[in-house]
């Protein structure tokens, strides 16, 4: 265990049978908490720090000039604070807005891709700031989460006794967001969140923390367990769509952020997703035939739109 979360070495899988013992760390892991911290995960510490360099220095520029990249219909841009309510949460009665800003970047996607020409929903180029090498660092960011993602959806579905293969024509164009998001101090309030409780929509998240703790997971106990900062791992959890894809065997699991540290905090939040047009149902290797599916078949995108326009004001169209 590693902050109270197990631990997935990725180091096992340089070894022989490495990779059925790093699944069988995975199956253990998000059966029970569905939380973990990946370590040996291979993204340099330089690169984290670039990254979070590169956070900071966005976050500390005036409104105005964020403003300028605010985020737009393609869900590429900066989203300002009081602008984004979890109001679909069934954890928490949710009814005042995030304590957080964040800048999100997407896939790039050029005029000529093929989710461009078909008019993929999300499709499109992403926006950036004006900063010395804001962008070349995000971007490479963007690339070794994306890798390290890639090698955690076939440890899952060797967990699941799937072959990898099953899940890769979903992610040959993947849906990738990586957030740098920027919590201030928060007076302590009962119904005020850094992240109101949720649980992920998508299929992986990987996440680094600064020195600030305010990750909290809710444990199959109930109680909410404090994720203190640890920079040698990267904490991991499983979103809504695994869940799905699993028939319910990998626990999509609530979290919240709640920062009462007096400090400013930032993470560097990265999803990894299906392409919006998948479809997403139990793997047959997932259900019991005595029990069946546990879920119907979802159009992703479709689900995506619905969350999106439920949670941003840039969203909502009524």
């Amino acid at each position: 265990m590693q902050n109270g979360l197990p631990i997935i070495d990725f180091g096992k899988l340089a070894h022989t049978d490495g990779l059925k013992s790093v699944a069988a760390d995975f199956r253990n892991a998000y059966t029970e908490i569905g939380f973990g911290a990946v370590i040996n995960h291979g993204i340099s510490r330089s690169l984290l720090n670039d990254l979070f360099d590169a956070s900071r220095q966005f976050h500390a520029l005036p409104l105005a000039v964020k403003m300028q990249v605010a985020l737009d219909k393609a869900h590429r841009g900066y989203i300002p604070i009081n602008t984004s309510t979890d109001v679909n949460s069934t954890l928490a009665d949710v009814k005042r807005p995030n304590q957080s800003e964040s800048f999100m970047i997407m896939r790039e996607d050029k005029p000529d891709s093929m989710p461009v020409k078909s008019s993929a929903y999300l499709a499109g180029p992403n926006q950036w700031p004006v900063l010395p090498g804001f962008r070349e660092t995000l971007t490479l960011a963007n690339e070794q989460f994306s890798t390290v993602a890639r090698q955690l959806l076939d440890v899952a579905c060797v967990a699941l006794n799937v072959i990898p293969s099953r899940l890769h024509p979903a992610f040959e164009c993947p849906t990738t967001w990586l957030r740098l998001l920027h919590y201030p101090p928060q007076p302590p309030a009962k119904d005020l969140y850094g992240s109101a409780p949720h649980t992920d929509f998508g299929c992986l998240t990987l996440l680094a923390q600064d020195d600030v703790a305010g990750l909290q997971v809710k444990t199959p106990e109930g109680s909410w367990l404090n994720i203190e900062p640890d920079s040698n791992a990267l904490i991991v959890n499983v979103g809504d769509m695994l869940h799905r894809w699993s028939n319910g065997i990998l626990k999509s699991t609530p979290h919240r952020v709640i920062n009462l540290s007096g400090r400013e905090r930032y993470s560097c939040a990265f999803f990894f997703d299906p392409y919006v047009e998948s479809v997403i149902a139990p793997l047959d290797e997932c259900v019991d035939k005595a029990e069946g599916a546990r879920f119907e078949p979802i159009h992703f995108g479709d689900f995506l739109r619905a969350e999106l326009e439920a949670a941003y004001q840039q969203h909502n169209t009524s």
